[in-house]
């Protein structure tokens, strides 16, 4: 078989977020585009990833509420979970985004889009089974998969990962999950909450990264709710038996169970991808980049999750994709690598358990690490009126700045954490001080207004201090 060849402005391997976003871009603007994908379009996000988590929460966010209106005056009946409708509920809300990711859609725009497997035979060609393409500039996009641990006995269990829980006839009966980090917590907390015994296993404390207090009210709530936690432990061997897996920890304890489900973070897809013929540097954490996202190899960037230190954020890799077309297209070319820098400082996460925790920037413990004064600026829910009267005052909300009102981080716990973050986010990208988010005029009752009440108190000590009473008693007498 002859293979066609293509001469165009850009080729992209991989149509996830970022391949996806930065294709769309080039051909918007006009430019020649070739994308290959030899899976499911649209990627990690769409078909295994955010979007089936999300409809698989809020599923469970729904049969959980009967515990919760009591106190409201109302009763509800614990409900009846039709796990084949829930599975069918999650698999109509991937229908229902599809077609903005679909190849029909890219095709319109005037991509070439090749539905085959693509790697680099040389440091300017890449190639596929019916296809030779030669571009201007080169987008690796392939994304990560699930790390698999090299546990004793894990290649004798039948597994699942986030690629194929959401296919799985019937709900798991008692669930074993390896990995303690967000999609563990929230597939975790989802299952529980839909019928299944859940056990979560982590070799450390879950959440180390992120703010203490909040992490450790977080897994408080999840414990509550059922979940049993074993941390920190190691698996000394999986075996399979009648009842489906049982699981045996260095600590003696064996733990049964009749699923696997396997949550221990995420590896890059380089392999069979001719890195190597290409020149692009990349070891077993991800391709290396430079600020502006180009590789080793001047044609060749890389965006996304398959980038060293990313973290599996498809929020990041559309920031990604917004870079290099600003960086191929807007930026004056003498400016080589020097302009539309990819700065991940504040990229804000969100764990969707209930409740959602929110982070940006660094924690306390870290800022204090850096920094000679830090502030840790707080309001909890239990003081929002708001939360108050929905009698959901978990949480709150936690602002770092340092002595000069330099905003360094922050974290939320609670309900709409991942919506209330975004105050904070944006005063961070905008290089906003912390008295910036303490002159807005929130709306009344609402949770956001935390981030108001926190703000505020940078200023506390100051504006109650004995001097300023001195000033206002002065300035008094001349009113």
């Amino acid at each position: 078989m002859n293979k066609k060849s293509y001469d165009v402005d850009i080729c992209i391997i991989g149509a996830g977020s970022a391949g996806l976003s930065v294709a769309s871009g080039a051909a918007q603007l006009g430019r020649s585009v070739v994308l290959f994908e030899a899976n499911e379009m649209g990627g990690d996000c769409l078909n295994y990833g955010c979007i089936p988590s999300k409809a698989l929460i809020s599923a469970a966010k729904k049969a959980h509420i009967f515990k919760k209106t009591k106190a409201f005056g109302v009763e509800l009946k614990k409900p009846n979970i039709k796990f084949q409708n829930v599975k069918q509920h999650v698999h109509k809300v991937i229908n229902r985004i599809a077609p903005a990711d679909s190849q029909e859609r890219f095709e319109g725009l005037g991509c070439t889009v090749i539905r085959e497997y693509a790697e680099f035979i040389n440091q300017t060609t890449v190639s596929s089974p019916s296809a030779i393409v030669r571009a201007k500039r080169f987008v690796i996009a392939s994304g990560s998969k699930a790390s698999i641990p090299p546990v004793l006995g894990i290649d004798d269990i039948p597994f699942l990962t986030n690629e194929t829980i959401f296919n799985i006839d019937e709900l798991p009966k008692s669930l074993i999950v390896i990995g303690a980090g967000p999609i563990g917590l929230e597939l975790g907390q989802a299952f529980c909450r839909l019928g299944s015994n859940v056990d979560v296993i982590d070799a450390q404390k879950p959440l180390e990264n992120l703010d203490k207090e909040y992490s450790d009210i977080l897994i408080s709530e999840l414990k509550k709710e059922g979940i049993n936690f074993h941390y920190p432990d190691k698996i000394k061997v999986l075996k399979r038996n009648k009842l489906g897996l049982s699981v045996e920890l260095e600590n003696g304890k064996v733990i049964q169970g009749s699923h696997l489900l396997v949550a221990a973070g995420r590896s890059p897809n380089i392999t069979n991808l001719g890195l190597d013929k290409a020149n692009v540097q990349y070891d077993q954490s991800g391709i290396i980049v430079s600020k502006s996202l180009r590789t080793s190899n001047k044609r060749i960037y890389a965006a996304g999750d398959v980038t060293k230190g990313m973290g599996g954020l498809t929020h990041a890799a559309g920031y990604h994709a917004g870079k290099l077309i600003q960086n191929f297209y807007f930026s004056p070319p003498f400016m080589g690598d020097f302009l539309a820098k990819a700065n991940t400082s504040s990229m804000p996460a969100v764990i969707y358990s209930e409740p959602e925790f929110a982070s940006i920037g660094i924690t306390e413990d870290k800022a204090k690490e850096l920094f000679s004064k830090v502030k840790c600026l707080t309001w909890n829910f239990d003081e929002n009126d708001r939360a108050i009267s929905e009698f959901s005052t978990l949480g709150g909300v936690k602002i770092i700045a340092n002595s000069k009102g330099k905003i360094l981080g922050g974290s939320i716990l609670g309900e709409q954490a991942g919506e209330i973050m975004h105050l904070i986010n944006m005063a961070m990208v905008n290089n906003i001080k912390i008295s910036g988010l303490a002159k807005i005029i929130s709306p009344y009752p609402t949770r956001s207004e935390a981030v108001k009440r926190a703000s505020s108190r940078f200023y506390t000590k100051i504006l109650f201090s004995n001097r300023t009473k001195k000033i206002a008693e002065l300035l008094s007498k001349f009113h």
